[in-house]
């Protein structure tokens, strides 16, 4: 049975009790008042429905206090007990006293018949209550276990979940750490490559830098070797020239007209010598006209060509 049901059974057994309660007050207020009325006073008939009026607050009272007893899972001791049966009683006595008065037993066990009821719907009303507050109170206990073990599911399953997002981040996290770690190492072997490849790079131009070195070196001392070889034929040339000048100068004045090969060779050797054109003259036989027209071809040999070739021309 669900909260539901039971909600629905305490509003019937509630709605009954008051109705049979509601029902016996009624009854025992019309047959108790004509018999407290005969047995008051002409001038005070007009009290003779405060009693069974009294006898039956007194019945709502227990009814009511035990229904929220009974709710609460209490018990109000033997006195709540004492009062239920004591009116019960009295509501009894009274609606059966005129037919017993009367010696009618079919009256007094008619009028008995809402009084027992009160009693017994009473006694039966507050079992039921106290049956369906327990009831209520194994359901709720239940239904409080079944949301604590809901709970304790509920936890578990987050727990697992924490657990799982756990093992997934410090799955990830490695993963992430090894992808780096590797990215690491191909970085670290990209970088030595790039160096190897740098540093034998580097090899090579300093092998090529040492080889154009070492060929400039060669070129340069081949230079120098032929500088200086032509330095020293130069050299050489330049003393054979002397020696050879020397020579035609210290031959001294010829006894006549040389060959023209021979004289223009000794002019040039007395130029060269920065001799006098007579001294010339008379090294080579020839004419001074003659060694003065040389001396010109040496100072300015076009202009001296041109004017031979017009003497020639003329």
């Amino acid at each position: 049975m669900n909260s539901v049901q039971t909600r629905s059974a305490e509003r019937a057994l509630s709605g009954g009790t008051w109705l049979i309660v509601c029902g016996a007050m009624l009854y025992s207020i019309l047959t108790v008042t004509p018999l407290m009325a005969k047995h008051t006073a002409e001038a005070w008939d007009w009290t003779a429905p405060i009693l069974p009026l009294v006898v039956d607050a007194a019945v709502v009272i227990v009814v009511k206090l035990d229904d929220v007893l009974a709710r609460l899972g209490g018990h109000g001791g033997k006195w709540p007990v004492v009062l239920r049966w004591m009116t019960g009683l009295m509501t009894l006595a009274l609606n059966t006293a005129d037919s017993a008065l009367k010696k009618d037993l079919v009256g007094a066990a008619v009028h008995s018949v809402a009084p027992l009821l009160l009693i017994v719907t009473a006694e039966t009303s507050l079992a039921y209550r106290r049956a369906i507050a327990r009831a209520v109170a194994a359901l709720e206990a239940e239904q409080q276990a079944e949301r604590e073990r809901q709970e304790q599911v509920a936890r578990e399953r987050a727990e697992r979940a924490r657990a799982e997002s756990r093992e997934e981040r410090e799955h990830a996290a490695m993963l992430a750490r090894e992808q780096r770690e590797h990215e690491a190492a191909l970085a670290r072997e990209q970088a030595e490559r790039e160096e190897r490849q740098r540093r034998e790079e580097r090899e090579a131009r300093e092998r090529a830098e040492q080889a154009e070195r070492a060929e400039r070196e060669r070129r340069e001392r081949e230079r120098e070797q032929r500088e200086q070889e032509r330095l020293t034929r130069e050299r050489q040339a330049r003393e054979r020239a002397e020696r050879e000048r020397a020579a035609l100068l210290n031959r001294g004045p010829a006894d006549g007209k040389l060959p023209e090969d021979e004289a223009r060779r000794i002019v040039a050797a007395a130029f060269a010598s920065d001799m006098s054109v007579r001294a010339a003259a008379e090294l080579c036989g020839w004419s001074v006209g003659w060694v003065s027209h040389r001396y010109a071809e040496h100072r300015d040999p076009s202009a001296d060509r041109r004017a031979d070739l017009a003497i020639a021309g003329q």
